[in-house]
């Protein structure tokens, strides 16, 4: 059919249906670049907007009228005087339909900033202000002015403190879903007056938080809440989770992983008055399950995701959960004692069709779990068996015959695995990510195989496979178009050859390329000229690389976010050059680098602008910096880490 006549064909609604069923970025650029027709369909029906430079945002709402979300989290110049400039006089029409805004790692917005946002956008239902170390109870207090926010996330949010959540609880008691990780200044008082204040609230994570019991005991009281996440709630103990099992009728999910308080038998106390729980996540959390809690997962029929990483298991545990948990998709046993064949068996033979398996350093497990595994769940979408150090080929081969659908497969040090092995699991077209680490039995053969196949690879770790060379690379290259991530540090083999390689990787965004003795700057300007999305790179401990390839770097990687050049040869200039031109860095690692002066680090962090967020630098240089530009700093809102 002529290409005139089938474009005639594809009306409005057919297009918008063929554009629902386009997920990949890249896809959606070639579907935008066809013609005028695809182009109009994409820019009407985007809904969301992640913006680099803040002055170019009206006239992208022009081109895409029915943008919703805003992500501004990526852009570095974001202050209070660009917020000012940006809303103008009066509300400006985009403004008026937003109703989710990400800020997270805006760390030079203050208070006046985001009381404007607050008031420009009256439909605003989500905001994420996360990891902006700086905010505090005056920011909260910008925050409460959104009346209709219904989801917001203040992680690490490091100075906020019970006054500012009360005044967000008194000004927003809308809320549906509040994150408060890591907020450490925030007590037994602040979440009682949130669970009195937000009696919707149907999501909230107090991990990491120094509250007690007592808080749990105010949550308690959430009749609509549904998930409540607590991972590293030292202080809590098993009195905290016998309020939630009197109490939160409407609890379907709970996350104590780590906190190291709770006895098993306060979660049997807890999913006793919970039989309706469908997600139970207790990692690390537990050093003893006996048989009288194990009983009491009888009652969880319609648990989804069961997560007890670091707890000893035994054969009555997966008679349990296989005769019992017949919905269960979700497992997690990683680093359980315990973990064997036979319980593997018995876990997967009575109908069980798991989605999601962490086996990580269950040493014990042989090719043959692995062979009931894939008998019987033949869906199987992720699959972790880092260290399973007993585990051959065989096991890959039966992932390749029967687990079409494999997404996510992590073997990393299971050294058991090899060329022929690959061979067998270059079956599973599907696979997405995929970790070799420390895979030492594994060459460019094997790894040619899995390029051939498994074409949507967005992710590999091949770090410390010695068997991996240039070869390798362009395998990688001409077969997995849609790498994203890519971690090959020490292997030794790999050239400026490799790398030009990689430079055809349209797509690549995070690589780590750590002690590549025989990458110079030839090589790291010809993956700096092809791969223009690239956002993180590590460059640790390669020492051939000169100023040309840094210089390079600072020209056509304007995408750089984060860097790591401890260790590298690079000198003043090329420092100056990297940290000035880079104007979207927000992370660096600057230790070692015995060619650069104390004045290069002075003049470099000063280029770097209000844009650098995090740098570590070597302890000594705390000695010799001067006062000023450490102030500077960290009154930008940037973390200092001295190594």
């Amino acid at each position: 059919m002529d290409s005139a006549l089938l474009l005639s064909v594809l009306n409005e609604d057919l297009l918008i249906r063929i554009l629902s069923f386009i997920t990949h970025d890249s896809d959606r650029k070639a579907f935008r670049l066809v013609c005028k027709a695809f182009l109009r369909v994409d820019s009407f029906h985007r809904t969301h907007l992640r913006i680099l430079r803040p002055e170019f945002i009206t006239t992208l709402f022009s081109k895409f009228p029915r943008i919703y979300s805003l992500d501004l989290s990526v852009c570095p110049q974001i202050d209070d005087g660009a917020v000012s400039m940006l809303l103008g006089y009066g509300l400006p029409d985009w403004s008026r339909r937003l109703t989710r805004l990400v800020l997270s790692r805006t760390t030079g917005l203050k208070s006046a900033g985001l009381e404007m946002f607050m008031k420009s956008c009256p439909v605003l239902e989500s905001i994420d202000v996360s990891y902006c170390w700086g905010f505090g109870d005056r920011e909260a207090a910008a925050l409460s002015c959104g009346g209709s926010l219904r989801d917001v996330k203040l992680d690490r949010c490091l100075g906020l403190t019970d006054v500012g959540l009360a005044k967000i609880a008194i000004g927003c008691q809308c809320l549906e879903k509040l994150s408060l990780k890591w907020c450490i200044e925030i007590t037994d008082l602040g979440i009682d007056f949130l669970s009195k204040k937000c009696t919707q609230l149907m999501q909230l994570d107090i991990s990491y938080l120094k509250v007690t019991s007592v808080s749990l005991h105010s949550i308690s009281s959430m009749e609509k809440l549904k998930l409540l996440t607590m991972v590293g709630c030292s202080i809590v103990d098993d009195e905290g989770l016998h309020h939630l099992g009197k109490g939160c009728p409407s609890l379907q999910a709970l996350d104590v992983s780590r906190c190291d308080r709770l006895s098993s038998s306060a979660l049997a106390f807890l999913i006793n008055g919970h039989p309706s729980m469908l997600q139970v996540y207790a990692s690390h959390c537990f050093h003893e399950f006996p048989t009288e809690v194990i009983q009491g997962l009888k009652d969880l029929k319609n648990l989804k995701t069961l997560i007890l990483d670091g707890a000893p298991v035994s054969e009555s545990f997966f008679k349990i959960i296989n005769f019992n948990c017949k919905y269960l998709v979700e497992i997690g046993l990683g680093k359980c004692k315990g973990v064997t064949d036979k319980g593997i068996l018995q876990l997967v033979s009575g109908g069980v069709n798991l989605n999601i398996l962490n086996l990580t350093c269950c040493s014990e497990l042989t090719d043959n779990a692995i062979s009931a595994i894939t008998d019987s769940c033949r869906s199987v979408l992720c699959l972790k068996l880092e260290c399973c150090n007993l585990l051959t080929e065989k096991s890959l081969y039966h992932l390749g015959l029967h687990c079409s659908l494999l997404e996510e497969l992590d073997l990393t040090d299971c050294f058991g695995v090899n060329d022929t092995g690959l061979y067998y699991l270059s079956k599973c077209t599907k696979l997405i990510c995929l970790k070799l680490g420390l895979c030492t039995n594994i060459t460019e053969k094997g790894l040619y195989c899995v390029a051939r196949n498994c074409s949507e690879i967005r992710e590999l770790d091949l770090y410390r496979c010695n068997g991996i060379g240039d070869d390798g690379l362009y395998a990688l290259s001409s077969g997995c178009k849609r790498m994203q991530k890519l971690n090959f540090s020490y292997c030794s083999e790999v050239t400026d050859r490799g790398l030009e390689c990689l430079s055809h990787l349209p797509e690549l965004s995070d690589l780590e390329m750590r002690s590549l003795l025989n990458v110079t700057g030839t090589g790291l300007t010809a993956l700096a000229m092809g791969c223009k999305k690239l956002a993180e790179l590590d460059v640790k401990d390669c020492t051939s690389i000169d100023d040309s390839g840094f210089m390079a770097l600072a020209y056509y990687s304007r995408n750089l976010q984060q860097i790591n050049l401890s260790h590298c040869a690079i000198s003043d200039v090329g420092l100056c050059m990297v940290m000035g031109n880079l104007t979207r860095l927000q992370d660096a690692k600057l230790v070692n680098l015995h060619n650069v002066s104390t004045n290069g680090f002075e003049v470099a962090l000063r280029a770097s602008g209000v844009r650098l967020k995090k740098v570590k630098l070597i302890a000594s240089l705390r000695l010799h910096l001067t006062p000023d530009i450490v102030k500077t700093l960290r009154a930008r809102g940037c973390r200092i880490r001295w190594d």
